[in-house]
């Protein structure tokens, strides 16, 4: 399984850098075995059953983007220059692992100040990453972090535009409760207030397990042997409440569909016994073709990067020829990619 097996061609143009707007009237590619059909997400509970169950990610993107100055003196007196940092999560010795721009040229022990209220300190660098020290911790840090970050909007959106205040609404799924993540559930982004009424009405149920999405999740795969690609570790949890939701749907013959790949490669790693149970942890599953689901019937995501692990997972799902037709469907008709992009409904 070659890497070049999940490569095509995206025209630029249909890279989307703001989301459709209200959300739920981004169009929504249905694809079964058989069909495709051209909708929108608002028609998202024509094509459920009542008792169909939604899984959730209620993760809470952090804004993770920092631009700052560092200081230090030296033999010509005070030195002060300019830094990006992009955090990406919190160690255990209470320092936070970060990406920095540049970080050859950040010395240990030097100070970084982020606002008037927020600095840290390097403790350490190894394999291209810092850790930082910051003078706040708990809610005040929280609060800190929220006057003076920008949302980690994904590289290729970044490279086009800043993140603004908008994003900062955008860029956040309306049940974002627990905190933690530097990427969004991309395709929770979609749901707005009517379409959740619109779907209770429909007697589609809902599921909310929590994954912390990581930079990660842009890395690129580097080996073209597929199967020897190692994954990132994002921390998850499904409780005991929503396993046994999960576990009563699917007794009743009613759907499991997860909304997201991050919500699928959760699941399905709290199913690997073939019977999803609570679980928590870190998961570094990796779901290419020829991946047996136990808990996913169907999958709602957007349109994915080319090489892409995220494209590996549909095609495990659908099959890597119809995952061809539909991509090549979805540019034909000027569906718009990616995390700001437009919708699939994936039914195997």
């Amino acid at each position: 399984m070659k890497l070049s097996d999940f490569d095509f061609h995206l025209p630029e143009d249909l890279i989307a850098t703001r989301p459709a707007s209200p959300r739920s009237s981004a169009r929504m590619l249905v694809a079964s075995k058989d069909t495709l059909s051209d909708a929108h997400v608002f028609d998202l509970p024509d094509w459920l059953q009542p008792g169909d169950r939604l899984v959730l990610n209620d993760t809470r993107v952090i804004p993770a983007r920092l631009n700052g100055r560092r200081h230090r003196d030296s033999a010509q007196g005070p030195v002060s220059a300019a830094i990006e940092a992009t955090l990406l999560d919190p160690q255990a010795d209470g320092t936070w692992g970060a990406l920095i721009k540049p970080l050859k040229k950040v010395r240990l022990g030097e100070d970084i100040q982020f606002s008037d209220d927020l600095s840290a300190t390097l403790e350490r660098a190894e394999g291209g990453q810092a850790y930082l020290r910051f003078n706040l911790t708990g809610d005040d840090f929280d609060a800190a972090l929220e006057q003076a970050g920008a949302m980690p909007l994904p590289p290729y959106i970044a490279a086009k535009r800043p993140a603004d205040e908008r994003d900062k609404t955008d860029y956040q799924t309306i049940w974002a409760r627990n905190s933690g993540a530097v990427a969004a559930p991309t395709a929770s982004l979609h749901f707005d207030e009517p379409l959740m009424q619109a779907l209770a009405v429909r007697g589609v149920e809902l599921s909310h397990v929590t994954l912390h999405v990581g930079a990660g999740t842009f890395l690129p795969v580097k080996v073209e042997d597929v199967t020897t690609h190692k994954m990132h570790a994002e921390w998850g949890r499904v409780s005991a409440e929503a396993a046994e939701e999960i576990r009563a749907t699917k007794a009743a013959g009613g759907r499991i569909i997860p909304v997201g790949t991050t919500a699928l490669r959760l699941i399905e790693s709290a199913g690997r016994s073939g019977r999803i149970e609570p679980w928590e942890g870190e998961t570094d599953i990796f779901i290419y073709p020829g991946f047996k689901f136990h808990v996913a019937d169907a999958l709602m995501t957007n349109f994915h990067l080319p090489k892409s692990t995220l494209l590996m997972l549909v095609s495990a799902l659908m099959g890597q020829d119809r995952m061809r037709e539909v991509y090549a469907h979805a540019i034909a008709q000027e569906y718009r990619f990616f995390s700001y992009g437009d919708a699939s409904l994936l039914i195997p």
